[in-house]
């Protein structure tokens, strides 16, 4: 049985703050030239943390303030490769909640900056994010609070949900062309979770397509097969897809959501990211990338819908 429909993902929308909800969306005129399609890019790097991740953390956070299970004496313990930890970051200090974020060793220094800003603990343990999941989940059941895990609580793909019933909305309107394609990049699995339950609801024509890395295949095997199999690695230096050892609650949501899984070449990514990036004005990060450079390696035979998860760059540097 689904955790969640539709129906929690438009209850949803309306709670999301503004400053993440109905981000930029639009056909896109050198990429549907490049395409020999519409393409509609739906940026999600606008906003407070650069990345979409703000909607799903809010969405858990303010349920589990609610529910007392998060206090000002009850901190939040999350793992992330940088963006749920900003999000999860922005959610608990608007409700003054302590969050403590583990990271890998090798974490994005502009990412664990902009945490530590946001007024989350920041500890970097393990050689890639599910080492640091592990260590994560240990401080938790010693008591150091609270464990959200990114894709294990159906708020958060509720949360991410929302961004679909903006295209779709958008579509009914007129002011979009409906969606074929729709690629969407899969990390944890809770974007994909969330917005293909709406799609599959609302515009029931679209195809959705996962998208991953072809040094990271945690994912699209475990889809494949039909259950969780891990990788000894992932190595993709797009860390938002960069996923080892795969949540099993996010697999199950993925059943009967995805049609297709395309994973894509270091290089494929790398040459999408900088194309995106001069295309759209806005920096786009190597996952945020991902979506386009799916479309090129999988051209659709209709509108094309991309979803540009993450604009932050990797080194410090780049912010300045």
């Amino acid at each position: 049985m689904a955790r969640f429909g539709a129906d929690d993902i438009r209850a949803a929308h309306a709670r999301i703050p503004a400053a993440f909800r109905d981000s930029p969306q639009f056909v896109h005129e050198g990429l549907s030239a490049r395409l020999g399609v519409p393409v509609v890019v739906k940026v999600e790097t606008l906003n407070p943390i650069r990345a979409f991740k703000g909607r799903g953390t809010w969405l858990a956070v303010e349920a589990l303030v609610g529910e007392g299970r998060l206090r000002p004496d009850r901190p939040l313990v999350v793992a992330s490769s940088g963006n749920f930890g900003q999000g999860a970051a922005y959610a608990g200090r608007a409700r003054g909640v302590p969050v403590t974020v583990f990271v890998a060793e090798s974490a994005s220094d502009a990412k664990v900056a902009r945490m530590v800003a946001l007024g989350a603990t920041v500890v970097r343990a393990g050689r890639d994010f599910d080492a640091a999941r592990v260590a994560c989940e240990r401080h938790a059941a010693e008591g150091g609070g609270l464990l959200l895990i990114d894709g294990v609580d159906a708020r958060v793909a509720i949360g991410n949900g929302t961004m679909a019933v903006e295209v779709t909305d958008a579509v009914a309107a007129g002011d979009l062309p409906a969606i074929a394609v729709a690629y969407v990049p899969v990390g944890n699995g809770a974007l994909i979770g969330g917005v293909g339950t709406w799609l599959r609801a609302a515009s029931p024509t679209t195809r959705i397509v996962a998208v991953g890395a072809q040094s990271a295949p945690s994912m699209e095997r475990s889809w494949r097969a039909g259950r969780a199999i891990e990788t000894d690695v992932a190595d993709s230096y797009a860390d938002g897809i960069a996923c080892r050892v795969p949540v099993p609650e996010a697999l199950e949501d993925m059943v009967g959501l995805v049609d297709d899984f395309v994973l894509l070449s270091e290089a494929d990514l790398h040459a999408a990211q900088a194309e995106l990036t001069a295309q759209l004005g806005v920096m786009v990060e190597g996952s945020g990338a991902a979506s386009w450079a799916a479309a090129l390696a999988a051209p659709p035979g209709g509108a094309a819908l991309l979803i540009i998860t993450g604009g932050n760059p990797p080194t410090a540097e780049a912010t300045a």
